[in-house]
């Protein structure tokens, strides 16, 4: 994974907080303040809790289902407009990270969600306020809660809050890793080859020479790209491949997504 587990600072185990407890300063977080403040309270709230307390109703977990599919929308609708000039896999793969399990409770952790979880106490005592998946199903939760309180505005504007900084590091911690590196870690992992490079053409004076190399996998040409230098006819054949393959994964998403 690109980031490290930041774990957020959290309260000792005590008596959950009131409605009154969590809605000013988690408001304040968030920067926006709730009409109906039950379904705050209502994001925060663990299956956990229910299930020790009964009268308390429903738990997070419709929240959760809405939260992911307005996330999901608002995520991509970001990337669209913030990064006019990336091709459909790019986009696909920076909303796949930014949306993942592991981000989702890294943006949970920033906010705080941990400090204000409604927990059932076996889930306390096993340390559920640090739990990845219980912090990022909370911030799916009060997404999906400001959206049927105030719309999808309010839902933009956390998102480019969160969203823009943490999506400029995935971006370049992405840059500083080379395309033949990056190519052949997906191809191992995936495929279990190793890419063979070879320079099929060059033209050019002797002190301006361009380069074409080409990206193999096994017999298959995956990649072919120019270049100044050997090297870099190398690097252009192997991010040509990639983004090759990564749309070749969106159609089939897409169309596995169709059929269904």
């Amino acid at each position: 994974m690109i980031f490290k587990w930041l774990r957020p600072k959290t309260r000792p185990s005590a008596k959950p907080l009131t409605a009154a407890e969590i809605s000013h300063p988690l408001q304040e977080r968030i920067g926006y303040t709730f009409r109906e403040q039950g379904l705050l309270l209502r994001a925060l709230t663990h299956p956990s809790y229910v299930h020790e307390h009964p009268e308390e109703g429903w738990d997070n977990q419709r929240l959760e289902f809405l939260g992911d599919a307005v996330l999901s929308l608002t995520v991509a609708e970001w990337v669209f407009h913030r990064y006019p000039e990336f091709r459909e896999g790019e986009m696909t793969r920076l909303r796949a990270v930014l949306v993942s399990e592991e981000m989702l409770a890294r943006f949970a952790a920033q906010l705080g969600l941990g400090d204000f979880l409604r927990l059932g106490r076996g889930e306390e005592d096993r340390g559920g306020r640090e739990r990845a998946p219980n912090l990022a199903d909370a911030f799916e939760a009060v997404v999906g809660a400001i959206y049927l309180d105030g719309g999808l505005e309010p839902v933009r504007k956390l998102v480019r809050l969160l969203m823009a900084p943490m999506a400029e590091a995935i971006l370049a911690a992405e840059a500083d890793k080379d395309a033949k590196s990056r190519f052949q870690e997906w191809a191992q992992a995936e495929l279990g080859v190793t890419p063979r490079y070879r320079v099929v053409a060059e033209h050019g004076p002797e002190h301006a020479k361009t380069f074409v190399a080409e990206v193999l996998l096994g017999d298959e040409v995956a990649g072919r790209g120019e270049g100044r230098s050997k090297q870099a006819a190398e690097q252009a054949a192997a991010r040509d491949a990639w983004e090759r393959r990564m749309e070749q994964e969106t159609r089939n998403t897409q169309y596995v997504k169709r059929e269904v």
